[in-house]
């Protein structure tokens, strides 16, 4: 795994500035602490921090192939290289690495564009074809991998795997971006194509970007993969289908040349891939495979969970507890990540990922999930707000149910049952409307009442649901729940979950994978019937079957558990704390924000009436962003996990 930069000018065939191009680099470091390199020429500059995995010896970039005609810089993992060389050496080509790398390059000598069909693995790289004078800049399907680009004032354009590398580069501009600004308070990211930089943008998953040489016109992102937009019919043994296709996945993944291991939490994802992940270190005679779990004091602990697992495999097994500050933790997510996350589990995250890096290099995990398998919680209010909308007529949904709505009490800290506001709400709205409120981290309301007047109005009628409507729109409108999966395929996994992981593993210099992200298990899982997917109110319906023989009946049918811990008593006791920080410096300077209106907030929380704790923390990680703009924070790898 690795950090990518670079430059570009189609036009201007100045050679880019080394000490440039190391200080771009520079910015991340931390992704690749095992070496550098950099690449100048005429039109080009490409810089590289290695983080070595495959060919420990032949694998350092910037790496070029035919005497310097084809140049790359790659971050990543090409889980079918050795299938791709027997095609590509059978076309003529000879390889001089064992590197998954030098496929890419010779790929595209062979293949062009085309290679981008034949690559399985995250990836985000760019590739400079120097007889050819074409520049190509590619992102993974499911964007496991970022990539962020800018044009430059000159016309030229800067790329790089994090923001604080294009930062580095003169003329890209730090004025924030108002619409990306309520993005992140209404989803809790800044979802792609947006950062929170009006001038940077954040490559689409399963896009790319090619510009030729002696072209004026910017370079426009184009997609050359889709995830399924309709079902189909239910395939013969699912269940066991699913189960050889997610071995065959995990075994691609546990390619590597340094130590393996995998997360373990108390989940059904994370066990099924340690399951089989087990089974394969022990045919591999390496040893058994090693597991790592953070647990939380409180009904959410899942490391008994995980040890039952981990027992049941023979893993050797690691387990610890985070006990985090979250009003200090704040401050750090905002400079790890480079712009405003209110994610707050990226604070368990990197703890156990800096808890694997002890033992492991590369570490297997079970995120995508709940996406490609329909196991949210939100999708099952989703398809029961569904049912109820096809049988009441919409008027009468919106003057009946919404009048309920209106007048049922917000009972947040309220058990469940009692908690009726919300679902009312959901029915009495369309579909995209509804499914918008439930991932909406801050309602539009109390999110646009936060704002001053001025931002109000620079927002220019911004609306974030529109992008979610605009994607459930793009599918088959007889399957609701593939609607939903496919609006989070698009916003949530690649803004905030494959963010979280990415930010917070290359921070421990840590690869991590997703063998449920296989982009053919992805096309197979989604396209299933609703029925294979969420069944009696439970999801993962055929994943919970397939790995029966294999996982506790416990864990298969138990409860799940967010990878969190609960925030909201520490911001009660730390209000002083909140104050100070929400209602003073840099948050009063900038005068995005209401103070009267964030004061309200603040009051309200601390007096236990109401649970603010998501506002609030999202709030806090925008303030120690914009205290690290003011203080030109270079980027810190802070110790978040206070464990």
């Amino acid at each position: 795994m690795c950090g990518v930069i670079g430059l570009f000018h189609a036009v201007d065939p100045t050679v880019p500035s080394l000490a440039l191009l190391r200080r771009m680099t520079d910015a991340v470091q931390h992704r690749g602490p095992d070496g550098e390199g950099v690449h100048s020429e005429p039109h080009l500059g490409l810089g590289h921090r290695r983080l070595s995995i495959v060919d420990l010896a032949g694998g350092a970039q910037p790496m070029s192939i035919a005497g310097g005609a084809v140049t790359i810089v790659f971050n990543g993992e090409i889980y079918n290289h050795e299938a791709l060389r027997q095609q590509l050496r059978a076309a003529g080509h000879v390889f001089h690495s064992r590197s998954d790398t030098e496929a890419i390059l010779h790929g595209w000598r062979e293949w062009g564009l085309g290679v981008l069909d034949r690559l399985k693995g995250m990836f985000a790289f760019a590739l400079w074809d120097r007889e050819r004078g074409e520049l190509l800049l590619a992102r993974d399907r499911l964007g496991e991998k970022p990539m962020h680009y800018a044009t430059l004032p000159d016309g030229g354009l800067a790329f790089g795997s994090e923001l604080a590398a294009l930062l580095a580069a003169p003329g890209v501009s730090a004025r924030l971006d108002p619409a990306a600004v309520e993005d992140y308070l209404a989803f809790g990211y800044v979802p792609d194509p947006a950062t929170i930089y009006a001038g940077i943008r954040r490559l689409p998953a399963g896009h790319f970007l090619f510009q030729r040489r002696g072209e004026t016109t910017p370079p426009v992102p184009r997609r050359y993969w889709q995830p399924p937009t309709a079902s189909v019919a239910a395939p013969a043994e699912a269940a066991v289908e699913l189960a050889a296709r997610l071995e065959t996945a995990v075994r691609a993944q546990m390619m590597a040349d340094v130590p393996l291991g995998a997360f373990l939490s108390g989940g059904v994802d994370s066990a099924s891939i340690v399951a089989f992940a087990a089974a394969a270190a022990r045919e591999g005679k390496g040893g058994p495979l090693s597991t790592f779990t953070i647990g939380f004091t409180g009904p959410n602990d899942e490391r008994p969970a995980a040890a039952a697992v981990a027992e049941r495999h023979g893993t050797r097994h690691r387990a610890e507890t985070s006990e985090a500050d979250y009003l200090s933790a704040a401050r750090e997510v905002a400079v790890l990540f480079g712009e405003p996350f209110g994610d707050h589990s990226a604070v368990p995250t990197l703890a156990v990922c800096r808890l694997a890096r002890q033992d492991v290099t590369v570490a297997l995990s079970g995120d995508g999930g709940d996406e490609v398998l329909a196991g949210y919680r939100r999708y099952r209010w989703h398809m029961l707000a569904e049912t109820a909308r096809a049988c009441l007529p919409a008027p009468v949904r919106r003057r009946v149910l919404g009048t309920l709505a209106r007048a049922y009490p917000k009972l947040d800290r309220a058990p469940r049952w009692l908690r009726a506001k919300n679902t009312l709400t959901e029915i009495s709205l369309d579909s995209a409307v509804g499914y918008y409120r439930t991932v909406c981290k801050v309602a539009d309301e109390r999110r646009r009442g936060l704002f001053s007047p001025g931002w109000r109005a620079a927002l220019d009628g911004h609306d974030p649901m529109a992008r979610i409507g605009a994607l459930m729109d793009e599918c088959d409108p007889r399957d609701p729940l593939l609607a939903a999966q496919y609006a989070d395929l698009h916003t949530y996994l690649p803004g905030d979950i494959l963010v979280k992981t990415d930010r917070t593993s290359m921070a421990s210099s840590l690869e991590l994978r997703p063998p449920i992200l296989d982009h053919e298990l992805v096309e197979w899982g989604l396209s299933l019937p609703a029925s294979l997917k969420l069944r009696g109110g439970v999801g993962k319906h055929v994943l919970r079957q397939a790995m029966a023989p294999h996982l506790p009946q416990e864990l298969l049918w138990g409860r799940k558990r967010g990878f969190a811990q609960a925030i909201g008593g520490q911001f009660r006791k730390g209000a002083p704390e909140l104050r100070r920080r929400l209602l003073g410096g840099a948050m009063l300077d900038s005068g995005i924000f209401d103070p009267s209106a964030v004061s309200r907030l603040v009051e309200e929380h601390a007096s236990g009436g109401s649970d603010h704790s998501q506002a609030l923390w999202q709030l806090l990680v925008f303030e120690g962003f914009l205290a690290a703009q003011d203080a030109g924070t270079a980027r810190a790898l802070p110790d978040l996990a206070g464990a």
